[in-house]
């Protein structure tokens, strides 16, 4: 790398050649300096007869990586607002679900028949008190003693799940 001038004429030449292949479309300073590091790499293991034009040929082409690497993340950025949003749940959770309705399931066979059938009118049919009472013919008081005690038994049988 001796035969590099150290003179500022020689630089400034290189900066407005960089500047000039580049169009301006970088720092041609940082991409001259970039060049200059692979210079001293290359040069270490290879015999390079015109380090100038080796300099600015490398900086013209690393300006390109840029450019080209900006276009892609420019790209990459507007094709993630049309990305496939999934609202689907991942496998884990779907089998963790699995798992916990599995254990309702067998709670709720735990459960006394008129308990569980009240139960599953309100949670599963919506009905409401009043609606279960009169189709069952039982009071609303006895509706809501059954839920509540299906309601606990069944936050204690899954408490963990």
């Amino acid at each position: 790398m001796a035969d590099i001038p150290s003179d500022r004429g020689f630089w400034g030449d290189l900066l407005r050649r960089v500047a000039f292949h580049t169009r301006g479309q970088n720092d041609a300073e940082d991409l001259l300096h970039a060049a200059y590091v692979r210079l001293a790499r290359y040069s270490a293991e290879h015999v390079v007869e015109n380090p100038a034009a080796f300099l600015v040929r490398t900086a013209v082409n690393i300006s390109v990586d840029e450019h080209r690497h900006a276009s892609l993340m420019q790209n990459s950025a507007q094709l993630g607002d049309f990305e496939i949003q999934c609202d689907a749940p991942l496998q884990d959770e779907v089998l963790a679900s699995r798992a916990r309705l599995g254990r309702v399931k067998a709670g709720l066979l735990q459960l006394t028949p008129r308990t569980r059938e009240v139960f599953l009118m309100h949670r599963l049919e919506g009905l409401k008190y009043r609606q279960i009472a009169a189709r069952l013919g039982i009071s609303e008081s006895a509706v809501e003693k059954h839920i509540g005690k299906a309601a606990l038994f069944l936050a204690e049988w899954t408490e963990g799940w």
